[in-house]
């Protein structure tokens, strides 16, 4: 049993105390490949048991605490609040005569489906479906919905407190009631209409903690519209290979029903393809080996597929298959650019091409041959341009750091755009700025990142500055605006957004540079994106924080290590925390393609060496910490967190003039699962961050 004590200065400069929870340590001790490797604190990952959520609550009353003293700590949540109340809009969707599209107010919990007549779109929306109605605290969220071919029936999934557990029902979208039918234990999976019904994956009704236990066999089931699931008809498994995903999407026409499998509990990055023509009992192989290449059907033509694929072509193309022949043709050749995005609407192919991190789309025939560019109100990010082969135009949003998702309306015919809804948000562009950077890293690569400030910085080393990173899984940080950005750039603040090796702003070469045995590249970028920041004089190690999650806040926690005299501040989130035993725990194995497994040697040697529960340093001088995760997250599981704070606080706390705390949401998952708990969170990173620098949040900015 061990109690810390970390001294921190309070406001007056007069030092205070910290106490830490008792956190209890067990005598554990595993071998891999030879390496004796200690994890005192196993018993942390037990979800359900007391002594956890006695752990859980000491933690949280000493971070809120903390927290709670901060005198402008409300100031902040009214800011963001404030910042945040406007009307946000989707783009619509065309179907069974009716524009749908999501509308949040302003500060509801979850934003609401409403639809108007495609023949009368000035007409009163009517709510189809409000899922703030479906719990007390608004945390069941809506995470499908799918409409029927003719519009007649939508399958709608629900999550629950922030799981990626979901439950799938059907409305009858002539009443907007809900049937009977009820689909549970649906994970990875949307819904894939073919006839009176649709296709689903799902796993089998977990042993153990739902929340927490290894989630492997998954399913494809067919389900029949007014039906029960038991009678659900099992359309593809393979038990032989528990850790594969199976997936299923249908054609437009629904003449084929495509099966994708992928094998990253093996660690293959790609997927085979399978496709089933309707009135067939069994799949056939387009793409029958697992390899590291993907393969996604785009739609089905005459004789064939469009399949857009990297094999062979690290920025991805697009090939036509040919059904009889089994054949081979180039369609979309690979550019210099990434192909990140291909949709289909009224007879055009509208391909995404990322350029420097940023959105150009181009229109092509059937035949593959180009028609043009669209064009884009500046430099930014885009997405739509998808919908049904007799559609004559199409939607899309475009945003940026400083441009407000707005939603444009793209004429096929005059190849036009026109502003469909612009946002009614409280934002002056011209006040701020956003600039692109590139930077090298540690070996030499050029590393873009995007700054944002408010115009009249000035670059003295003094300006409160958060650099966020994400760094894998083919993942790329586009420009994006948020509106809870705005009330920290008002204070002086600026915003980093680095674009890391490991995710896709320049194909999968771009990410292999940041995977499994390279992974350190994505520490040395981020390292590098600070040292950048400090010598042009943006900020200093006084006042930079560092900020990630998930996959990002594995990149903290590693970085935090490595270089901890570097940052003031530290915002690890719902981070990977433990890489050598990640893969335990719910879809866990997934993420074996990107890292590698500890069960393998060679990775178990480049993983033990960053590690950020593995590195943490006896005596040790920290960054100011607040570590965020929740309850419900079943993705990386709140035990990686838990053990990384324990052992943080166990080997730093009292050497650490820092606080290093976790806050530990309820009823959320890995990511907020409410406008409110998202709010609050943000507001007291803010907070944390402020006062941690000695700084004042000013109200009236």
């Amino acid at each position: 049993m061990i109690v810390l004590t970390a001294t921190l200065l309070a406001p007056d400069g007069r030092a205070q105390k910290l106490t830490y929870p008792t956190t209890r340590q067990v005598d554990l001790v595993e071998n891999y490949h030879g390496t004796q490797v200690a994890d005192p604190y196993r018993w942390l990952e037990d979800d359900r048991s007391d002594e956890t959520a006695a752990w859980v609550k000491a933690q949280n009353e000493v971070t809120f605490g903390y927290l709670s003293q901060i005198p402008f700590r409300e100031n902040i949540l009214d800011d963001l609040e404030k910042a945040y109340n406007y009307p946000k809009y989707s783009a619509p969707r065309q179907k069974g005569g009716y524009f749908y599209f999501y509308k949040n107010d302003g500060l509801q919990n979850q934003s609401v489906l409403y639809r108007v007549p495609q023949d009368r779109p000035d007409a009163t929306p009517e709510v189809v479906l409000d899922p703030n109605k479906l719990s007390a605290d608004g945390t069941t969220r809506l995470t499908v919905f799918t409409l029927s071919k003719n519009g007649d029936y939508a399958v709608c999934g629900f999550s629950k407190g922030g799981s990626d557990w979901q439950e799938f029902q059907v409305m009858d979208t002539k009443t907007l009631k809900m049937l009977p039918d009820k689909v549970e234990w649906v994970k990875v999976s949307g819904a894939a209409w073919q006839g009176d019904g649709f296709y689903y994956s799902r796993y089998p009704k977990p042993d153990g903690s739902a929340l927490a236990a290894k989630n492997e066999n998954h399913q494809v089931f067919y389900h029949k519209v007014g039906t029960a699931q038991s009678a659900d008809q099992l359309i593809f498994e393979d038990a032989g290979n528990p850790q594969r995903f199976h997936t299923v999407s249908t054609t437009e026409d629904e003449l084929y029903a495509a099966l994708y499998v992928s094998d990253r509990g093996k660690g293959k990055d790609g997927n085979g393809l399978w496709v089933m023509k309707k009135g067939e009992t069994k799949f056939t192989p387009v793409v029958e080996e697992i390899t590291n290449f993907s393969y996604g059907l785009v739609e089905n033509v005459a004789g064939g597929f469009l399949i857009e694929t990297n094999a062979d072509a690290p920025n991805s193309k697009v090939m036509r298959y040919e059904i009889v022949s089994k054949s081979w043709k180039p369609f979309l050749p690979e550019k210099p650019e990434p192909l990140v995005g291909i949709g289909t609407a009224g007879g055009k192919i509208f391909a995404n091409y990322s350029k420097d991190v940023t959105t150009r789309v181009q229109v092509y025939s059937h035949e593959g041959v180009f028609e043009n560019e669209v064009e884009l109100p500046g430099l930014g990010s885009a997405g739509g341009f998808g919908g049904e082969k007799d559609d004559t135009f199409v939607f899309y949003t475009y945003t940026s750091f400083n441009y407000p998702p707005t939603i444009f309306r793209y004429d096929l015919s005059t190849r036009q755009s026109s502003v469909f809804r612009e946002p009614e948000v409280n934002f002056t562009p011209t006040d701020y700025e956003t600039k692109q950077v590139f930077y090298p890293s540690k070996d030499g690569t050029k590393i873009p990142a995007f700054i944002v400030y408010k115009k009249g910085l000035k670059l003295d080393g003094s300006n409160p500055t958060i650099l966020y990173g994400y760094g894998g899984f083919n993942i790329s940080l586009t420009p994006a605006f948020s509106p809870t950005r705005i009330p920290f750039l008002d204070q002086g603040g600026v915003f980093v957004q680095a674009n890391l090796r490991g995710g896709s702003e320049y194909g999968e070469t771009w990410h292999e540079q940041g995977m499994k045995l390279k992974k350190q590249n994505v520490f040395d970028d981020f390292i590098a994106a600070a040292e950048y920041l400090i010598q042009e004089k943006y900020t200093s190690p006084g006042r930079l924080a560092l900020q990630g999650g998930s996959n990002g806040g594995l990149l903290v926690g590693a970085v935090m290590n490595q270089r901890p005299e570097l940052f003031k501040v530290a915002f690890p989130a719902v981070g990977v925390m433990d890489m050598l035993r990640f893969h335990k725990f719910t879809i866990g194995w997934n993420w074996i393609a990107d890292y590698g497994s500890s069960d393998n040697a060679e990775e178990f040697a480049a993983q033990i060496k960053y590690s950020p529960l593995h590195n943490i340093r006896q005596g040790g001088q920290y960054p100011a910490t607040l570590i965020t995760t929740a309850d419900h997250d079943d993705r990386v599981v709140p035990a990686h967190s838990f053990k990384y704070a324990a052992e943080l606080q166990a080997k730093a706390g009292a050497s650490s003039t820092n606080p290093l705390l976790i806050r530990i949401d309820t009823n959320s998952g890995h990511g907020a699962s409410n406008t409110k708990k998202a709010l609050e969170t943000t507001a007291d990173i803010y907070a944390f961050m402020f006062k941690n620098m000695g700084l004042i949040w000013k109200t009236g900015k």
